[in-house]
Formats: structure tokens, C-alpha cells, sequence
């Protein structure tokens, strides 16, 4: 078999069955290999960008390593955005791109011309930072051992995006057909070293009075979240989480207490900043998270469990921190029968907890859509949430209509994600594709802006041509909302480049020109379940005033317990019971 061959017999035997595609010269080979093989599949996207992307929401539905194929120069450079998404999220995806003959580098002597053959483009070095592994094969053998090394270090440790690059004639030399495998590396803590983090817990927590779990992605990309849920309940612990922690948690969940962070829930911000020992489980503690550093968990000891030593180091000068090194994918042999010896009665803590919950969670007013007598968002996200399925695949964008989902949104079994790391605009939509494609059979809700919107709009035509069933919802606040709010603090309300510069097109017509039905929502009472069950897509463009704000927020410098719009804090005993002792 030639290396085209041979790439598309090792995807297959991987059972990365699913590759995301724009095709050219570069890569042409290794297209037509995948497209001879009775075991994969491929689809073409109208952008590289969104074809990243779309191979990242495979893992996110259903622990499926997506890949995609790029031709070479601005093919393979289009990529990049939706590789950073994977490498911040720590999403395992393959990317192959295709790279000029050797023989055309070779003509020129070693002399370092700015660019050799056409199209020409170093994108081993380009994406190194955003990769776990990038290399460039120059052999049969190489392509052999590099696609094993890659492919196993993509799903070792800390998951992440890998790339290889395949310049033209190795897609074309003789290859042996036996398949190369490499065994992934794993960071695996010992009997004893698991004996030490539970003695380690175990002292963390033996004098507290205010014991808090905050739980992140970590767990839930281990598919362990139910092991440490189920270790919550039995200690009788409250738990927040971080967004992407969110995202594996049925909010019903008695213990369960919000989502926390700049703009968390305001009831579950109060919990976290009145908490006394704070145990964080697979979260690397972003500043979306903990707003000013300095007054995150103020009251609090603070330690972290986490895979990567890298995001563990970054907490040794930090006061009150300590952390361990685990990777949650042993989460069994640590949290199974494990019950902490508190010496404090935790009652009054959890009562106070639940009261702060009664009061806060699922609390989302929206004062500015009540003062421009507006259609407020989060009344739209929790009619939406109401009216999907449990098992639902929801895609979320980025800016102010994420804030808005994932504040509003009350998960119990849907599958809801977002790129929580590099967060561009125009993600949700191509993931949205790749969720339609690997999940048939079940609604696919994908919630976006005007602005993500028109990022990857060409994808209309893939979505299309597939007959994929998706639910767009367009929050359409007519300008980058999220922008503007900073620019109402920061810029004394010169809206440049986002009411003044901006634009949108009348989304109707562009969703008729693809083919694609349409319908105008300006009040809760347009959203039908017949729509969302619905055998074709749909686009709902949800009208909202230009000033409609997320709320709440935190301004930069404050703390979390002090979020817009503001509160007379030194009046509300009950949130400030122990941050004023």
C-alpha cells in the first residue's frame, strides 16, 4: 500500500472513523485513501477553521477522536483556531496536512528561501505551541512511527490535538501494510500514593466547618464524574462547579449548588467566598473563574487535584494552596468507600448553603431586558431547556450568548459544551455539524450571535447538503454585547467596532437563500416543541434589544461576591453571615 493507503488503515483501526475535510493538491492522496476505505467516512466543510472545530465536538458527544485533512499553506493555517480549541480543552484530535514535495525544498541547496514549493508553509512550527505533538514525516518508516507516537500521545496524560505533516511523496511511497501502535503513557498513581492524597483530604478537611468541593472538566473528561458526585453525597458535602465542570452535572443534584466565577451565579459566588477549606477537583482555576486572584476563597485553604504538573506549579507561591498530582481516571480506587473523618458538625453550613440556593439558583432577572421592555435571554434558554429532549446535544458560542446559555441553562442528562479555552466566535455552529454527524438520532441545539454567526455562516451549505436537522438559535443582540458592557466600564460607552461599524444581514433571507427555514422569535411563546422536533434544520433568530446586559458580572478588581448590577452587600446578612466574622 502508498502512505495515503496506509494513513487511512491506521484511522481505521483506531476507529477514528470520522475525518473533516477541505480538499487540495496536497492532500488530494490521502482524501481519496480515506474515501477507499469501507471503514471511515468523510465530510467536507466549506473552511478548515470550521472542520477543526467539528472534529473537537466528537470527543465533547461521544469520546470519538476526530480528525481532519488539510491541504497545505493557508489549508493547513486555517486549522489553527479550532486546534487551540482542543489544546485548551484538552480534547484528543488528530489534524493531517499535506506539504509540498521534499524534492522542492531540495533544489534550493539548504538555503533558508522564505518559501520553497507553492503553498509552501511551516506549520509544524506555527502549531507547536497549540499542540500536545506536530511533526513533519520524511520517510515510510517515519510515517509509520510518527502516526503511532502522535495518535498515543494525543490520549495520554492531559489529553490533547496532535498534528503530521505529510509532504506529497510520502503519500505516494510503498509502505508496509502491518500497523505500527505505540501503548499510550499513563500517569498511574500507586496503591501508596493513592493511600497519601486520601490522608492528605482527609487532614485538608478534618478541622473545617465550611468544606466546599469545586468541580472542574478534569473528571468529567475522565468520565468520572459519577464516582466523585456519588463521594460528595455520601459525606454530605456541597459542591459548585466551574462551567465546563458543569457540563457533566445534573443540576437536580441535591448537594449541587451552581456554577461559580466572574459570571457564575451569584448565590453559588457567595458559597465559594464563604467556604473555609476549598477542595478543587480537575480545574485549572482561570481568572474567568477566580476574578481577582487575590480575593478568590478568601476564608479559605485552598487544594488542588489536577493532571498537569505545569497547572499544579503555578499554585506553589500562592498562599494557603497545596496540590497533588492525579489523573482522575483513577478516581475509583481513590473516592470508592472513602469517608472523611470531619470532626465539625457541617449542618449549619449545609443549611446555609441551601438557603443561599433557594434564593440564587436558577435566579437570572435580566434588569436591562425589564428596562428597555425587551425579550430577556435567559427566559428564552430556560423555555428552550425546557422543551428539548434529555439526551439533547447542545453547541454554545462565545461572548454574551454564552454567558446567557450557560448561566440560565439547568443541565440533567443533555450533552452541553462549548470551547471553554480559546472561545472563538462561530465555534458552536461547525460543532454543531459534528455532533449532527456522529449523533444522528438526536436533537442537535446549537446557540449562537449575530457576530458567531456570520463567522463560519458558509457552513449553511455543509449542514445542507448533509440534511442535518440542527436547531440554530441566533441571539440576536445586533451588536458583540459582551464587548459593549466593557466598553459601557472601560471606554465611556463609544461603541466602536460593535454598534458603530458593525452590522448584521437579514438572516431570513440568508437562511432562504441556503434553503434552510426560518423563524423570527420576539416572545417566549414563539418557541413551539413541533419546531425543535422538527425533521430539518431551523433557524430561530431571537430578537433582543442592543443593550441587553449579562447580569450578573464581575466589574475587573472586584471580588466574587460583589457582581453587577450591585447589591447593598453590608445589608444582606445571610450571603455576608461569615465573609463579615
Amino acid at each position: 500500500m502508498n502512505g495515503a493507503e496506509y494513513i487511512a488503515s491506521f484511522l481505521a483501526k483506531k476507529k477514528c472513523n470520522n475525518a473533516f475535510v477541505v480538499t487540495g493538491g496536497a492532500c488530494a492522496f490521502m482524501i481519496d485513501a480515506i474515501a477507499r476505505n469501507s471503514k471511515l467516512n468523510y465530510y467536507p466543510m466549506q473552511h478548515e477553521q470550521s472542520a477543526a472545530m467539528a472534529a473537537d465536538a466528537l470527543w465533547k458527544v461521544d469520546r470519538k477522536i476526530g480528525v481532519t485533512v488539510a491541504t497545505s499553506g493557508p489549508g493547513a493555517t486555517n486549522l489553527i483556531t479550532g486546534i487551540a480549541c482542543s489544546f485548551f480543552d484538552s480534547i484528543p484530535s488528530i489534524h493531517l496536512t499535506g506539504q509540498v514535495n521534499q524534492r522542492e525544498k531540495e533544489i534550493y541547496g539548504g538555503t533558508k528561501v522564505r518559501q520553497a514549493g507553492f503553498q509552501q508553509t511551516d506549520i509544524v512550527e506555527m502549531v507547536k505551541p497549540i499542540t500536545k505533538y506536530s511533526v513533519q514525516v520524511t520517510s515510510a518508516e517515519e510515517l509509520k512511527l510518527e502516526l503511532a507516537k502522535a495518535y498515543s500521545i494525543a490520549i495520554s496524560g492531559r489529553m490533547g490535538p496532535v498534528l503530521i505533516d505529510i509532504p506529497m511523496d510520502i503519500q505516494q511511497v510503498e509502505v508496509e501494510e502491518d500497523i505500527l501502535e505505540i501503548e499510550p503513557k499513563r500517569f498511574k498513581v500507586e496503591e501508596k500514593n493513592i493511600a497519601d492524597i486520601k490522608k492528605s483530604i482527609n487532614n485538608f478537611f478534618s478541622d473545617s466547618k465550611r468544606p466546599l468541593i469545586l468541580l472542574g472538566a478534569g473528571p468529567g473528561l475522565s468520565d468520572q464524574t459519577k464516582i466523585i458526585i456519588d463521594w460528595i453525597k455520601e459525606n454530605k458535602l456541597p459542591f459548585v462547579t466551574s462551567w465546563n465542570g458543569m457540563c457533566f452535572v445534573d443540576s437536580r443534584n441535591k448537594n449541587y449548588h451552581g456554577s461559580i466565577g466572574v459570571y457564575g451565579n451569584r448565590g453559588s459566588n457567595f458559597i465559594l467566598q464563604s467556604s473555609d477549606s476549598l477542595l478543587v477537583l480537575g480545574s485549572r482555576l482561570d481568572n474567568r473563574q477566580r476574578g481577582e486572584v487575590s480575593q478568590f476563597a478568601p476564608l479559605a485553604k485552598i487544594k488542588v487535584l489536577d493532571i498537569d504538573e505545569s497547572e499544579l506549579q503555578k499554585h506553589f507561591d500562592e498562599k494557603n494552596y497545596e496540590v497533588s498530582q492525579f489523573d482522575f481516571r483513577d478516581s475509583s480506587p481513590l473516592f470508592s468507600d472513602f469517608k472523611l473523618n470531619l470532626r465539625n458538625d457541617i449542618s449549619e453550613w449545609n443549611s446555609y448553603c441551601y438557603q443561599i440556593k433557594k434564593k440564587y439558583f436558577g435566579i437570572w432577572p435580566n434588569i436591562s431586558s425589564d428596562k428597555h421592555n425587551s425579550l430577556n435571554p435567559y427566559d428564552v434558554v430556560k423555555k428552550i431547556n425546557k422543551l428539548i429532549n434529555e439526551d439533547a446535544i447542545v453547541a454554545v458560542d462565545t461572548g454574551a450568548d454564552l454567558c446567557w446559555v450557560f448561566q440560565a441553562f439547568e443541565r440533567t442528562k443533555q450533552t452541553i459544551f462549548t470551547a471553554g479555552g480559546n472561545s472563538p466566535m462561530g465555534y458552536s455552529f461547525p460543532a454543531a455539524i459534528g455532533s449532527a454527524i456522529l449523533s444522528p438520532n438526536k436533537q442537535i441545539i446549537c446557540f449562537t450571535g449575530d457576530g458567531g454567526m456570520q463567522m463560519n455562516i458558509q457552513e449553511f451549505q455543509t449542514m445542507v447538503y448533509h440534511k442535518l436537522p440542527i436547531k440554530i438559535f441566533i441571539l440576536n443582540n445586533f451588536g458583540y454585547g459582551i464587548i459593549k458592557q466593557f466598553q459601557d466600564v472601560w471606554l465611556e460607552g463609544r461603541y466602536e467596532a460593535t454598534g458603530k461599524g458593525y452590522s448584521t444581514p437579514d438572516f431570513k433571507k440568508v437562511s432562504e437563500a441556503y434553503g434552510v427555514d426560518y423563524k423570527r422569535i420576539e416572545s417566549v411563546d414563539d418557541l413551539f416543541l413541533d419546531d425543535l422536533n422538527s425533521s430539518k434544520s431551523l433557524v430561530f433568530e431571537v430578537i433582543l434589544n442592543p443593550n441587553t446586559l449579562i447580569e450578573p458580572k464581575i466589574d475587573t478588581g472586584n471580588p466574587l461576591h460583589n457582581q453587577f448590577p450591585y447589591l447593598e452587600l453590608e445589608k444582606d446578612c445571610l450571603e455576608l453571615k461569615y465573609l463579615n466574622e
